[in-house]
């Protein structure tokens, strides 16, 4: 196994456990192809760690093993990896009322450059680089292993491009149905795998729409970037009176219509519309405002627009709430700290001249570990706010 040397006085951050090395820290590349698996030494040529190769990033390597001491890394490495992380989510979810869940979250379970999400006994695979495209095999073999049925691959177009990933998105192996029905928290829902958004359900808001159904009864709610319903199906089992759903996208606002009557709720209306323009035009007046958005900011220079959009978005949501009523705000961009965030949200209420409590501060759940060594890896935050 070919040599990563790292420059004198850039060892601190793996000392701390850092999983990225940057192209600055390297002494010495490896004659390494892009995804191999390289061992990492400091400038005293001791053993650091074992990671994936990726010599055209500005993230070179990314380590998925800290050790001083050599080990091999085989088949049985990564199925014992992906035991300890399912291992983790038997302790977390109750498989009898929740059978969707994040099996696998990159550096969250020391595994760079994978994702796994669980749909009943189909897998959603993302390989993220070429170092995991690699050990595709082995990671297939262990979800087989565990149980699993089912194992779709669902590869991002940024991944081919950036990554140099080869493998296309589709079955491996078996062939399921790309629309799988689930459940979390005994709620029903369809799930599009192939065309959906992510791997199919944003199953990162189960903590924060379990939050949703506790404050809805008696409420008319307004569920913006509504997606498939999700906060909208919790919304109506917690007893609001009327939901109204919101999103752009056709294809999702006709499975939010299907999940509600899956599930029984008929207090349900869906627009499909531009978020911005249907705040902008509505008349309603609502007791509880949902305000979930993609990612506004992907990278750093898209910040100050992306800050921009949040606070706009807020300022309406303050609008058309009723005094005594909830607006919960989330940003799933990772560019966009929480510190920053509540900022942005602090600057609407106070343009909305409204007095504003802050109930909740939500995150993503705990099948979405976050690295401690590693705060990239926290992306998702959210405040249930109280507006007067």
């Amino acid at each position: 196994m070919k040599k990563l040397l790292l420059k004198k006085g850039k060892e601190r951050a793996l000392y701390n456990r850092h999983p990225w090395i940057f192209s600055g820290a390297v002494k010495d590349l490896p004659n390494s192809e892009n995804g191999e698996i390289v061992q990492i030494f400091d400038y005293q040529q001791q053993l650091l760690g074992y990671g994936f190769f990726s010599p055209k990033n500005q993230i070179v390597c990314r380590v998925f093993e800290f050790t001083s001491y050599p080990i091999t890394i085989d088949k049985q490495y990564w199925f014992h990896k992906i035991q300890r992380a399912f291992g983790l989510r038997k302790q977390l979810i109750d498989f009898q009322t929740t059978n969707c869940f994040r099996l696998l979250h990159a550096e969250g379970d020391f595994f760079p450059g994978v994702i796994a999400d669980v749909y009943n006994q189909t897998v959603v695979l993302q390989i993220l680089i070429r170092g995991t495209e690699l050990i595709l095999e082995s990671i297939v073999e262990a979800l087989l292993k565990l149980g699993f049925q089912y194992i779709y691959l669902k590869t991002k177009d940024v991944s081919h491009s950036i990554e140099k990933i080869q493998t296309d998105s589709g079955w491996i192996g078996n062939i399921g149905t790309t629309i799988i029905e689930v459940k979390e928290n005994n709620i029903v829902f369809k799930v599009d795998i192939a065309e959906g958004q992510k791997t199919g359900f944003f199953l990162d808001q189960r903590d924060a729409r379990r939050l949703v159904k506790e404050y809805a009864f008696g409420k008319t709610v307004l569920n913006a970037f509504s997606y498939t319903g999700g906060f909208s199906a919790y919304a109506l089992c917690g007893g609001a009176v009327l939901v109204h759903s919101v999103d752009s996208s056709k294809a999702a606002i006709q499975l939010a219509k299907e999940n509600m009557l899956l599930n029984g709720f008929s207090a349900h209306e869906a627009f499909c519309e531009d978020v911005f323009d249907f705040l902008k035009q509505t008349h309603h007046q609502y007791d509880m405002i949902i305000l979930d958005p993609p990612a506004f900011a992907k990278t750093a220079k898209a910040v100050s627009n992306a800050a921009r959009g949040y606070k706009e978005l807020n300022l309406k949501a303050f609008q058309k709430i009723k005094s005594g009523g909830i607006v919960a705000t989330f940003s799933c961009s990772q560019k966009i700290d929480k510190e920053l965030f509540r900022k942005i949200v602090f600057a609407a209420a106070a343009d909305a001249r409204r007095n504003v409590r802050i109930l909740h501060q939500t995150t993503q759940p705990p099948d979405h570990p976050i690295n401690i060594f590693h705060p990239e890896n926290e992306y998702l935050k959210g405040l249930f706010l109280y507006v007067e």
